[in-house]
């Protein structure tokens, strides 16, 4: 049984603990131990009928801590502004950033109240650097950029990170919306996004997803993630399966059910 579980007696009222949500989900997929037993009977059932997608999750986390540990140790970023960051789990965003760059300043940012919950395992930090975390909403972008304001410093630049979140949100609104906030951007800020793409198993996933409940999730075409980096320039190699984003072991081809999370690292001219 999940520890989350035990805290049940003080969760907050609004933590709806009969339908599954994506924050639990995507930590039990992940391995973690912050769910409850209707994440867990979810995730068994879509892992035993969706086998050749159930690693997606690790996908995007590990792609998380190479694009984060290119952008502090080898690009020089030293601001991070994490939406969407769900459920603390291993290597977070501060974690990889402030091994290689102690003195990195990360924001996350989230509206679940299961995430509000756990933040303080967030909220470590170095001497040097700062952790923060905000309850706002990806969609208010004012609000957004004026809160973390107060924790970066957003006339420098900063690494925008939305992994395997967008999808919440229907592409075309998707896309403005993360345009809108490069736009807001200085430049040399860097875009960091993966989503699901839209293969016909990854579909029938979501659609499943959905009708246990959960919030539903829209996966993504090549064009539709592409159009989210418009106007940037796209690191090398460009748009395609995270797990074949600068791999730590390029010789080893990535296991099948990986490579339907497709994502970028781009950077704002």
């Amino acid at each position: 049984m999940s520890p989350a579980d035990d805290a049940q007696h003080s969760v907050p009222l609004k933590i709806d603990t009969t339908v599954p949500h994506s924050a639990r989900f995507w930590n039990y997929w992940l391995g973690g131990e912050d769910w409850y037993p209707v994440d867990k009977e979810l995730g068994d059932a879509l892992r035993e009928q969706y086998p050749s997608i159930a690693g997606i999750a690790v996908a995007s986390r590990e792609f998380l801590g190479r694009a984060v540990r290119h952008l502090a140790r080898d690009v020089g970023i030293r601001q991070f502004l994490d939406i969407g960051s769900g459920l603390p789990t291993a290597e977070n965003t501060h974690q990889v950033a402030q091994r290689y760059a102690p003195d990195s300043r990360i924001v996350y940012a989230d509206t679940d109240p299961t995430v509000l919950m756990h933040s303080q395992a967030l909220l470590t930090s170095t001497p040097e650097g700062r952790t923060a975390y905000l309850d706002a909403d990806v969609r208010d972008v004012d609000v957004m950029l004026e809160r973390a304001g107060t924790e970066l410093d957003l006339d420098r630049p900063v690494a925008l990170m939305l992994l395997s979140m967008l999808g919440h949100i229907e592409p075309g609104p998707a896309a403005e919306l993360v345009q809108e906030y490069t736009r807001r951007l200085p430049s040399g800020s860097y875009l960091v996004t993966c989503d699901s793409i839209d293969d016909p198993e990854v579909i029938a996933l979501c659609e499943d997803y959905a009708a246990a409940g959960a919030a539903p999730y829209y996966p993504r075409s090549r064009d539709q993630l592409a159009a989210t980096a418009k106007g940037l320039e796209l690191l090398p190699p460009g748009l395609g399966p995270i797990a074949r984003w600068r791999p730590d072991h390029p010789e080893v081809e990535p296991p099948q059910d990986q490579l339907f999370q497709w994502g970028l690292v781009a950077r704002k001219p």
